[in-house]
């Protein structure tokens, strides 16, 4: 099954990418029609802010040790996501990194996952789920959004392994569009829910097909 699995993903790894590149405009336009003063996107802002706050008072250490579990947590989601066998998860006793093993071959979402997926996030927004509605749980939400922000920023540079796995030329055009999307889609859902993000995601359908036609458009007026 994961086999299979693997290939139908490597598949469409083009496809994807070239459509996330597309649809790139769409995400950057989309942030418009966020209620930026709507009381719940005030609350989960104030938890960005709180992170950033505590972000210069945490250790050093700690935080690189945070960031390479995360790191290596998202890895390991993607391939038992994809049906694979998590074998190990290490950590390097130094802070310099680790490694997780599964049985496969494995595909290019498992590598790549985490320079974009708040892997926190989602296991946040499932606990949130069952939560009394109150705003503390937008600033916590917040929070998360803050630490998977920077731990994306500070783990994509030209030295990481798993950027060269896939390609420079593929994380160039894939991981800019993936990550806006990411972060629309927890803003939406921190508005309204998971019809916020049900919404998101058809209006950045509906841009992108504006732009297909627009560039129809323009191409049929210059012949």
């Amino acid at each position: 099954m994961s086999t299979l699995l693997d290939k139908i993903i490597n598949f469409f790894k083009w496809p994807i990418t070239w459509y996330i590149l597309i649809s790139t405009p769409a995400l950057v336009r989309s942030f418009y029609f966020f209620q930026i003063s709507n009381i719940k996107t005030f609350a989960l802002l104030a938890g960005v802010v709180f992170f950033i706050f505590s972000k210069t008072m945490m250790d050093a250490t700690v935080r690189t040790s945070m960031q390479i579990i995360a790191h290596e947590f998202t890895h390991s989601f993607f391939a038992l996501l994809t049906f694979h066998k998590v074998k190990h998860i290490r950590l390097n006793p130094d802070d310099t990194g680790g490694e997780m093993g599964f049985v496969g071959d494995g595909n290019w979402l498992i590598i790549i996952a985490p320079y974009f997926f708040p892997l926190f996030c989602f296991i946040y927004i499932c606990i949130m789920n069952f939560l009394p509605k109150q705003l503390i749980w937008n600033s916590i939400l917040g929070y998360f959004l803050g630490y998977h922000i920077d731990t994306v920023f500070s783990q994509i540079h030209p030295e990481q392994t798993d950027l060269k796995k896939v390609g420079f030329r593929f994380c160039f055009m894939f991981l800019p569009g993936i990550n806006l999307f990411a972060i629309g889609s927890l803003l939406a859902y921190n508005s309204k829910g998971l019809t916020g993000f049900i919404q998101y995601f058809h209006l950045i359908n509906q841009l992108t097909l504006s732009y297909f036609d627009y560039i129809k458009m323009l191409l049929n007026s210059s012949f």
